[in-house]
């Protein structure tokens, strides 16, 4: 029952945002603010439309994507041995998806905040959630850290996984505690750097313990 509500929420989300851009069409100015930078200020524009339904367009595709990866996937049997994980990864990127478009839509209507730092805590349980999708994952060839060293021996996607899953979720609350509590312009590197520091770290590792095994 737990897996059925995971898998069931990506599409009930896009289903709702496709609702919310029709219910409040009428009232989107005709320049959709739909980028904004570090600071948080309104950095690009869209037509109405697009401004309106793009994102939730995007999450339409991501859901279809979701459900197709798993079955053309030639290790197809070891993402089912971490399906709960899976889904609810792909429940984590729908959130994320709804939450930046409701925050698009409240400010076109008027509201005024800090973007980019309303979107940090999403960001931060995303990455919390890959940090559990990682440490669960079997050899596959879309999900995972997968690079030439991975993908040729077992025992170095699992310890490469396991150990990525341990910076992503330190990544995670870098990512909080650097947004609130570094100062301005600090923040956005504080913010960008670990993931992508986690991601490198867990490459290197990977060729690193596949050495070992030659």
């Amino acid at each position: 029952m737990k897996l059925f509500r995971a898998a069931t929420i990506p599409p009930v989300l896009t289903a709702l945002a496709f609702f919310a851009g029709a219910l409040l069409y009428t009232r989107m100015p005709e320049l959709v603010a739909s980028h904004w930078d570090a600071s948080g200020a309104v950095n690009g524009y869209m037509s109405k439309f697009w401004g309106t339904f793009l994102l939730p367009i995007v999450m339409a595709g991501l859901t279809v994507l979701a459900h197709v990866l798993p079955k053309i996937d030639p290790r197809a049997a070891n993402i089912e041995n971490f399906r709960a994980q899976y889904d609810t990864f792909c429940a984590a990127i729908a959130g994320l998806l709804a939450y930046v478009y409701a925050l698009s839509l409240a400010w076109n209507l008027g509201a005024r905040f800090n973007f980019s730092l309303m979107i940090v805590p999403a960001l931060a349980v995303l990455f919390f959630v890959i940090g559990n999708l990682l440490e669960h994952s079997k050899q596959n060839w879309f999900i995972g850290i997968r690079t030439p060293w991975t993908l040729s021996s077992e025992l170095v996607w699992n310890k490469t996984n396991k150990l990525a899953a341990k910076l992503f979720r330190v990544a995670a609350a870098v990512m909080i505690l650097g947004a609130y509590l570094a100062p301005p312009k600090f923040q956005a590197p504080v913010i960008i750097v670990p993931i992508f520091a986690a991601a490198l770290a867990s490459m290197i590792y990977s060729y690193l313990e596949f050495r070992k095994l030659k």
